[in-house]
Formats: structure tokens, C-alpha cells, sequence
């Protein structure tokens, strides 16, 4: 697996340079998540869970709309890559290639979780990347669990704990690759809701690998990988190569965020599916 060979990132800039972030960028980054995840708890308030469509649609553009008028108002020489932009602001634009800074974001990642009455593991991604540093501020709300992560703030790895490790995965299609993690492990797989709620709960060290396979975009990861990098954390794709972001495609379909005690094994065992 490798970038895209038209990629703005062929000069293989690092995953992340969290020090390079200014305090001002990472409290908006902060502000922005936050923000809109106060925004989609009103929503879901208001709305219920009777019509799951519609508060799912609800929740993506009232969000979407909130990030991208603060970052035009607040930052607006900065481009922007958002799950939910249309045209520039979306997968096909072009103007974030050439821009030195560029927010990528999803607005609620977790659609599914966020329409279902109770569930927490749904999220806010805004991740701010910057040519030849790669992503630099970057927050994730776990608004329902009253929390957000930032990149200038430390989660530190802690000691492994006793028992059989855990590896979070999709709550629908555990992907082989974990399985095989979880044999060479002896671990056990916990299903989960979002990507971010997934790599935020390895930061948290409830959990302390997430593997995933199945397809994903920039914005899926880019704010949590920001995170969990910032703190000491593994993040890679499951080959082991790097993950790079501003992407002239934004495909970005595989993650392992783990331990960094983890890493080596776990690679091994994915690289052994393959």
C-alpha cells in the first residue's frame, strides 16, 4: 500500500509534527469540535431518535455548516476537507493541494451511533495539517462522554494491564486482520461505534489497539491519529508505512492505532494475512 502517485504528500512529509502547532490553532481546533459537539447534543435533544434518517442528516449538516462558517470567518486564508463539504471543500476540491494549511474534518463521525438513543461512541474531527509538517492541531469531542482530546495535552501510555488485551474494532465487520491480531495476542475484540471514539478510547487506555480494515477517508482519522501521535501512541497504516494526509485522492482505508509496546507483534500478524 502506498499514496496515490498524484498525491500532494510525495515528498513524504511526517504523519505529524504536534510541538510545530501554535497554542492559538490547537484552541480553535479545540473550540471548533467542542462547538459542534454541544450543537449535535441539542440536535439529538430536540429531534429524538423516532426518525434515525433524519437526525442522522440533521446531525451531519448543522455540523458541517457550524465548522465551515467558523474556519471562513475565523481562518479564512485556510482551505478546508470535510466528510460533508461540497465542491472545495469536498473530496473532489483542489485549492487545499496547493494551500500551506488545510482543516480536515468530519462533523460527526458515527452516524449510526449518533441516532441511537444511549450511545456514546460517536464524535467531532478537526484536524488542521500543514505542508511539510503534516497534521499539527488537532481535537476530538466525545461530546456525549463530556470530553475532548487536543493534541497539547498528554495521555500518557500507561502499563499494560493484567488480563487479555483488547483490540477495538467495527461493530459490523471485524476485519481479518484484527482477528488475526487478536490470536497472536491472545486479545479479545470489543466492538465499538466511530473511528474516533475507537482510537480515543486506545488513548484512554480502555482498550489498547485498534485495527481497522475496511475502508476509510482522511477525515476518519486524521484528528485522532493527530492525538494519539502527539501522546506517544502507535499509528500507522497495517503495513507499517505511514499514514499522509492532504491527499489529492482522500482514501485512506487502514489504521492501526496501538500500544507502541504492541506494534512490532501486532504487524506481524497483520502482515502474516496478507
Amino acid at each position: 500500500m502506498s499514496d496515490a502517485p498524484d498525491s500532494a504528500s510525495v515528498t513524504r512529509v511526517p504523519t505529524a509534527t504536534p510541538e510545530a502547532a501554535s497554542a492559538a490553532d490547537v484552541a480553535f481546533a479545540a473550540e471548533l469540535a467542542a462547538g459542534a459537539g454541544e450543537l449535535l447534543l441539542k440536535l439529538r435533544a430536540e429531534l429524538g431518535f423516532a426518525d434515525p434518517k433524519a437526525l442522522k442528516a440533521a446531525g451531519d449538516q448543522q455540523a458541517n455548516d457550524y465548522l465551515l462558517g467558523r474556519v471562513a470567518s475565523e481562518r479564512s486564508g485556510d482551505a478546508v476537507l470535510s466528510e460533508e463539504g461540497k465542491g472545495e471543500s469536498g473530496r473532489v476540491g483542489t485549492v487545499r493541494l496547493d494551500a500551506d494549511r488545510v482543516w480536515i474534518i468530519d462533523p460527526l463521525d458515527g452516524t449510526r451511533e449518533y441516532s441511537e438513543e444511549g450511545r456514546e461512541d460517536w464524535a467531532v474531527h478537526v484536524a488542521l495539517w500543514q505542508r511539510g509538517l503534516g497534521l499539527t492541531a488537532s481535537a476530538v469531542a466525545l461530546p456525549a462522554q463530556g470530553v475532548t482530546l487536543r493534541t497539547d495535552e498528554v495521555y500518557a501510555v500507561p502499563a499494560l494491564r493484567e488480563g487479555k488485551p483488547r483490540i477495538a474494532v467495527s461493530r459490523t465487520r471485524p476485519p481479518a486482520e484484527a482477528e488475526a491480531v487478536a490470536a497472536a495476542l491472545g486479545a479479545e475484540l470489543v466492538p465499538m461505534g466511530s473511528a474516533g471514539a475507537k482510537v480515543m478510547a486506545v488513548v484512554a487506555g480502555t482498550v489498547d489497539a485498534y485495527v481497522h480494515a475496511g475502508g476509510q477517508f482522511e477525515w476518519d482519522s486524521a484528528a485522532p491519529v493527530g492525538v494519539a501521535l502527539a501522546s506517544g501512541w502507535h499509528a500507522t497504516r497495517i503495513d507499517g508505512a505511514p499514514l499522509q494526509y492532504n491527499n489529492a485522492d482522500p482514501y485512506l482505508p487502514d489504521l492501526l492505532v496501538c500500544r507502541p509496546d504492541l506494534a512490532g507483534p501486532a504487524l506481524e500478524a497483520i502482515n502474516g494475512t496478507n
